[in-house]
């Protein structure tokens, strides 16, 4: 009887030992043969059991679930798996794990990680505040500027949709990558878009795909998704369809357990009745502040200045614009140093008419004392007691904070990504044990522990939700004991006051999981940025009429995004529900 014996190991002998057996293929060698590499096989899987990666993460709460998810995935799964945790169990922090293990260890260097274009800064972020890794990014400047080059790095983040573009499929698909993770990979679900396309066209030795829903319509998508990572698998479509898909619904599995059977040798999906995870309540509040007649008359002249240049040209890109629009509805003086640096920077290419227009600003501007929204948080602040945590996008915002809180003699603790480590630990411990207030930017408060505090306060919004949902995420996690509150700022008839009218009466985004909303923006009808969705509504709409029907039109988008999502999530738990699990 010929027995065949395959194992995917690395491993030495010495070459006098490899000849000696070629020469002399005695029984006696085979068998010691194959008692070396059953020996070799298990040292190797032992030495997974430690990992390396453990000693060299920052800011990082891993558990034991996303541990044993690592040590799974080297052991048993050979470099090629879907990542399918439900949905807030960290999926990100599990493949960030498994791609730094994987470097540490000498198993990769050229790396391309592909992402929808929303979460391309999140990626980058990850990597290098938690994982000690940089990657190039394709929103970074140098993006633009190295063109080919670019593509030629070693470690790359890159939208889906700048990598599949005419110019870029065949640069991709041409270079040998040792591993590629795809976040939110039920978007491969289709074998016929380019998105399919290209990740199965790429050269790679190692892929991780990453999704809470991977299938959101019928089992071809489960097929379409596992053939990237193991072809052949279920051999043919017509094949699979035969085996596993009921005849007239093609949501319903044949063979469950043969079907679960080979969906083990690729996926792992840890659950929340797994991992025993039960958050505290939360409670969101929006504050509506009415604004001076001083305050209005500048945020109407802004944002009238900003609809005549966002689509005439007015040697302003929209990039900007829509910054200073943001900056409106933070701070006044953001806004005003932007404006002057604007002006200073860029005289040459601004035209002269724009130029008086952003001076008139600038005057406005400086006549402002105090602000109602700074009066209403100081009146927010007295009201509440116990610790809170103040988030800001912007450090002039933060600075003009700080300063009514100085004048009110409210003790608080600064934070924001400009600091050094050890000044960031004093700024927390200070915040833990002597004040009860922490001031802090968006990206100062990454990967802090700050699970003691239960309250925030948004001063500002990002305009894009899952930055929202970041912030949220900093305080109502593993590990919080009682219930959280969020407390909105926003202008009157403000951007933020139509963003905040949609997230929280159409969709209840402050009810939702942490996580929830990236999927359910997932399923949105457009590859457009959500912020850039927001400003195209906002400057193209003339007077309140047209601003509330462009806003109800994206709220009922984003109503029948949660629905589609809700009913992934019933047909995903119900095929994937038990099993998978580390």
């Amino acid at each position: 009887m010929k027995t065949i014996y395959k194992v995917n190991v690395s491993f030495s002998f010495h070459e006098d030992d490899m000849l000696r057996m070629m020469e002399k293929p005695k029984v006696d060698d085979i068998d010691s043969y194959i008692l070396r590499l059953r020996y070799h096989h298990l040292t190797l899987l032992r030495e997974y059991d430690d990992l390396l990666c453990l000693n060299h993460l920052r800011n990082v709460e891993n558990y034991w679930y996303q541990i044993e998810t690592v040590k799974k995935v080297l052991k048993q799964f050979r470099g090629r798996v879907l990542l399918s945790d439900e949905v807030g169990l960290g999926k990100t922090i599990e493949a960030c794990m498994l791609i730094k293990e994987y470097f540490l260890r000498g198993m990769i260097k050229k790396v391309l990680i592909l992402t929808p274009t929303s979460l391309v800064s999140q990626w980058k972020e990850e990597l290098m505040d938690k994982f000690g890794l940089d990657f190039a990014a394709t929103d970074d400047p140098l993006f633009r500027k190295s063109g080919d080059d670019f593509w030629s790095m070693e470690r790359v983040i890159a939208s889906i949709n700048i990598a599949k573009s005419k110019g870029n499929f065949d640069r991709l698909t041409n270079i040998d990558y040792d591993l590629v993770v795809v976040d939110e990979a039920h978007h491969l679900k289709n074998r016929k878009t380019l998105n399919w396309k290209l990740v199965n066209s790429l050269k790679k030795r190692f892929i991780f795909l990453l999704s809470a829903t991977p299938v959101q319509n019928n089992l071809i998508e489960l097929y379409n998704i596992i053939t990237l990572l193991k072809p052949g698998q279920f051999k043919t479509e017509s094949h699979f369809k035969k085996e596993y898909i009921k005849r007239g619904n093609s949501r319903v599995p044949l063979n469950k357990d043969k079907l679960r059977g080979l969906l083990r040798d690729v996926m792992i999906r840890n659950t929340r009745s797994l991992v025993d995870i039960r958050l505290p309540k939360r409670f969101a509040t929006t504050i509506n502040i009415e604004p001076s007649d001083h305050e209005m008359r500048i945020y109407n002249s802004v944002s009238n200045f900003i609809r005549r240049c966002y689509n005439n040209g007015a040697g302003i890109d929209k990039f900007t614009l829509k910054i200073l629009q943001q900056e409106a509805g933070s701070c006044h003086l953001t806004l005003r140093d932007s404006l002057k640096r604007l002006l200073d920077k860029r005289k040459a290419d601004i035209k002269r008419e724009v130029m008086a227009e952003m001076i008139k600003i600038i005057d406005l501007v400086e006549q402002v004392d105090n602000t109602e929204k700074g009066k209403r948080l100081i009146k927010l602040i007295k009201m509440k007691d116990g610790k809170k945590i103040i988030f800001t996008n912007y450090i002039k915002t933060q600075d003009y904070i700080s300063s009514i809180l100085n004048h009110q003699g409210i003790q608080f603790s600064l934070f924001n990504g400009s600091m050094t480590n050890s000044e960031k630990v004093k700024s927390i411990n200070r915040f833990r044990e002597d004040v009860d207030i922490l001031l802090s930017t968006e990206s100062g408060g990454e990967g802090q522990n700050i699970q003691f505090c239960n309250t925030m306060i948004n001063y500002d919004l990002p305009w894009n939700p899952m930055r929202i949902e970041q912030r949220i995420g900093r305080i109502h996690r593993i590990g919080q004991t009682r219930d959280v509150f969020i407390f909105n700022l926003a202008m009157e008839n403000s951007v933020e006051d139509y963003i905040l009218k949609i997230l929280d009466s159409k969709i209840n985004m402050f009810e939702l999981v942490i996580g929830e909303i990236d999927s359910i923006l997932g399923n949105f009808d457009s590859e457009s940025d959500f912020s850039d969705i927001v400003m195209d509504i906002w400057t193209r709409s003339e007077g309140l009429s047209e601003l509330d029907k462009g806003f109800d039109i994206l709220g009922e988008k984003m109503i029948d995004a949660k629905k589609e999502y809700i009913e992934t999530c019933k047909l995903d738990h119900a095929l994937f529900s038990e099993d998978y699990e580390v």
